[in-house]
């Protein structure tokens, strides 16, 4: 059994305010889909007719016309549900695998549990939850007859019995398939007469709404939806041709990727919701996705190394993973399309236009050393008669944005430059089965951070940050590994214990004297720091051994283990973490010593305490461990000190309204359909942000940007995709160096991250307070340390 902190699902948000050049690349929402991870299953498809999604972002306004002149399949999927509609069973092994889940929530999991009515009707709740919460499809009519199952399913998972969350889903499938008819209907055959000058508006959150009485009000409904994005695409300056075209392609691909539902979907779906309701960090995993999950834990796959996106029928290469098989071989490209698939020299070619995207994934993986045959339509192919054969030998893939890195960044404080380093760590990665194995250059994110200090102590750096924005968690152990690069010896964390060990507390801790830097140390994190990173940053924090910047992190104290089950696996809850101070992470998470600003701060349904069926917070008894610095003592003048300097930073003052006017923004509650309201709402919103950054660019002495109208962004942008369609893509020696020179100047452009200069400038104070002041760079000695890269991630991968 493996024991691990899961990562949490929250994403990072895109900072793109600290890069002067605005010409960048930009993609719609849910645009990728990485080959590690399966298709989104249909219990999610609700969240992908978002109408808001385009009235937030502009990249949405990607050219159509590059797919109609290449004459490319789009889904040909027939308006009829009772064509695209097949009632979903379960089989045996699901059943089996039911009452074994069960087995091992009753028998293993850190809390009692007990499966009555309650449970049943958690469940139900759950499960109606996950497949509309927005009440979207259901009405009431729907869950007064599904109501006969509120008390009933503990009875049915107790014998193995599926066939009532299978009722459910069938239901909830059929309504969805009528909605997305109805929609396209609705779309090519109404959208060219809406009234934009009627004042009505759309309800944003319908979760505490109450279900739709008939069809007719959930016509109203989504009558309004479909008005609100395509009001959204005319203020972009679309013709209403283009507007009905763009949205009635929307809703057919949504329709056609949900025709694909199958029965395993359905099981994923089901088990998930049961296993979560014991508590939210308790996971069923079919054994495709248990393969997934694992290899997010080891940070590495074996196939040939690309990620796939579905748009249409096809399967498209969204990026190629630098180091992987496709790429070494070179000619697969970004952009191709996967039409067939073989194995081996010999094996027959097998046609996946309509397969879903995790079917095709399945094919495309495979052994290290076997041989995968693509049928391919090239991006810049005019049709399916331009299609090759591409043959790439599947190898080992390591995901390297999931690794260690570091870089150094220059810090000026009071006239004087400073070299300080940063290590970003993405997750507590560890390679358990290449460890198992004995192989010797397995994985481990506490090896790969030790290799990066031994790096920067080389560069001379006179203090560390260790980055864990957005680091949702990972293993334990390399968490207590990480911790004791940073101290001598002594405990890192407590487990408590369920079970047979009920009530048990256990220390865990470093007893390895070496130490891997003793330099001035912060760490950085948000609220999207969880779990591995909790312990770490509590650690630091308890034993005074660094300073805590950033934001609350996210409040996840229990720790999971892996266990195998005869069909997939389960991720269960085994015990909680506590800090060597005794206190719990657990809903209230690791508050940071000096605070900045956080954009999560604006999502109020971020973070443990707002998950339901989350443990509580409690304590245990402290541990003794020593106290490096008298960091409380100077933690007032340190504090003055940033403060001083916050208040008068572009960056910070900036920073600090952008979560202000998210929570303006997320505090509504409808938007309006009405033309020239809307206009008004999102010219005002666009102001307050344009007119925040240009005062912001001001203060630094930078170029102001120009202010442009929706419609004027909306048709640049399409420019610039016409514009990088029609670029051939030969890749001779000239074009690869005109590429990388372009890249670095670009890197050039990038301004650097606020945070990160900060919490530089808050370790020369810190050693200045101690007595320890660190050694300045003076300027004119030939160093070049900004945003110097270092990754030794790479070396080691090609060391290999």
């Amino acid at each position: 059994m493996n024991t691990v902190h899961e990562k949490t699902n929250a994403k990072p948000l895109i900072e793109s305010i600290f890069v002067a050049s605005r010409k960048q690349a930009t993609r719609p929402a849910g645009y990728l889909l990485s080959a590690l991870l399966m298709l989104s299953t249909p219990i999610q498809a609700q969240d992908a007719v978002d109408p808001d999604t385009e009235a937030q972002a502009l990249s949405s306004s990607i050219n159509d016309s590059t797919e109609e002149s290449q004459g490319l399949r789009e889904p040909d999927v027939p308006l009829d549900v009772e064509a695209l509609y097949e009632t979903m069973t379960p089989i045996p092994v699901y059943g089996r695998t039911a009452i074994e889940l069960l087995r091992e929530l009753e028998t293993k999991h850190y809390s009692p549990v007990t499966f009555d009515d309650a449970f049943s009707n958690q469940v139900y709740d759950h499960y109606i939850e996950a497949l509309d919460g927005q009440k979207l499809y259901f009405m009431g009519g729907d869950i007064e007859q599904l109501d006969q199952y509120q008390t009933t399913l503990d009875d049915a998972l107790k014998n193995g019995d599926l066939q009532p969350a299978y009722e459910i889903y069938n239901l909830y499938h059929r309504r969805l398939l009528e909605r997305l008819v109805w929609t396209v209907e609705y779309v090519e055959s109404e959208v060219a007469n809406l009234d934009f000058s009627e004042q009505e508006y759309l309800v944003l959150d319908r979760e505490d709404q109450p279900w739709a009485a008939d069809e007719a009000e959930l016509n109203d409904i989504w009558r309004r939806r479909v008005k609100s994005s395509a009001l959204s695409l005319t203020l972009t300056g679309m013709e209403t041709d283009k507007v009905v075209e763009r949205l009635s392609k929307r809703y057919r691909n949504q329709l056609s990727q949900i025709s694909k539902t199958n029965a395993r979907d359905v099981f994923q779906a089901y088990l998930g919701t049961v296993a979560r309701t014991v508590d939210p960090h308790t996971s069923y995993f079919s054994p495709r996705d248990s393969e997934n999950f694992n290899m997010s834990l080891r940070g590495s796959l074996q196939g040939i190394g690309a990620q796939l996106t579905s748009e249409d029928e096809y399967t498209k290469v969204a990026e190629l993973i630098t180091g992987g098989p496709a790429e070494k071989q070179g000619d697969l490209r970004a952009g191709d399309r996967i039409i067939g698939i073989a194995q081996g020299e010999d094996g027959e070619m097998q046609d996946v236009i309509g397969l879903r995207l995790d079917d095709v994934v399945d094919q495309i993986r495979g052994e290290e050393g076997t041989l995968v045959r693509l049928n391919v339509i090239p991006a810049d192919a005019t049709s399916e008669a331009g299609a090759k054969e591409i043959a790439i030998v599947r190898d080992t893939v390591e995901l390297a944005d999931q690794f260690a890195k570091s870089e150094v960044i220059e810090v000026e404080s009071d006239g004087e430059l400073y070299r300080v380093g940063v290590i970003n760590l993405p997750s507590f990665y560890f390679d358990f089965e290449a460890a198992a194995a004995g192989l010797e250059n397995y994985r481990s994110s506490a090896r790969d951070v030790k290799a990066e200090l031994e790096s920067l102590k080389e560069q001379d750096v006179a203090a560390v940050v260790v980055d864990l924005r957005y680091n949702g968690g990972g293993s334990l152990n390399e968490a207590n590994e990480l911790v004791g690069l940073f101290i001598e010896t002594g405990p890192t964390v407590q487990i408590r214990y369920s079970g047979q060990r009920n009530g048990f507390v256990r220390s865990y801790g470093d007893t390895n004297k070496e130490v891997a830097y003793d330099g001035p140390l912060a760490v950085l994190v948000n609220r999207a720091s969880a779990s591995a990173s909790e312990i770490f940053a509590g650690a630091i924090q308890d034993y005074q051994r660094g300073i805590v910047l950033g934001g609350q992190t996210f409040g996840k104290g229990t720790v999971q283990e892996i266990i195998p089950m005869n069909y997939g696996q389960v991720k269960l809850t085994r015990s909680k973490f506590y800090r060597i101070s005794g206190a719990s992470t657990q809903h209230r998470g690791v508050l940071p010593d000096i605070t900045f600003p956080d954009r999560y701060q604006a999502i109020e349904t971020m973070g443990e305490s707002n998950l339901d069926g989350a443990l509580p917070w409690d304590t245990v008894r402290p541990v003794e461990h020593q106290d490096y610095y008298p960091l409380e003592d100077i933690l007032p003048e340190l504090m003055t000190r940033h403060e001083a300097r916050a208040s008068d930073d572009p960056d910070f003052v900036f920073l600090e309204g952008s979560v202000e006017r998210m929570q303006t923004v997320r505090a509504r509650e409808t938007l309006p359909l009405n033309r020239e309201e809307l206009k008004a709402q999102r010219d005002a919103d666009r102001r307050a942000a344009f007119d925040a950054n240009n005062a912001r660019l001001a203060a630094k002495g930078l170029p102001l940007e120009e202010w442009k109208e929706e419609s004027e962004l909306a048709a640049l942008e399409e420019a610039e995709e016409e514009e990088a369609a029609s670029e051939t893509d030969e890749a001779d020696n000239t074009e690869v160096a005109d590429a990388s020179e372009a890249t670095a100047e670009e890197e050039e452009a990038e301004e650097d991250d606020p945070l990160l200069k900060e919490s530089g400038r808050i370790l020369v104070d810190m050693a200045q307070l101690l007595g320890q002041p660190m050694a300045a760079v003076m300027p004119g000695d030939g160093m070049q340390a900004a945003q110097v890269e270092v990754d030794r991630s790479e070396e080691t991968t090609e060391a290999l």
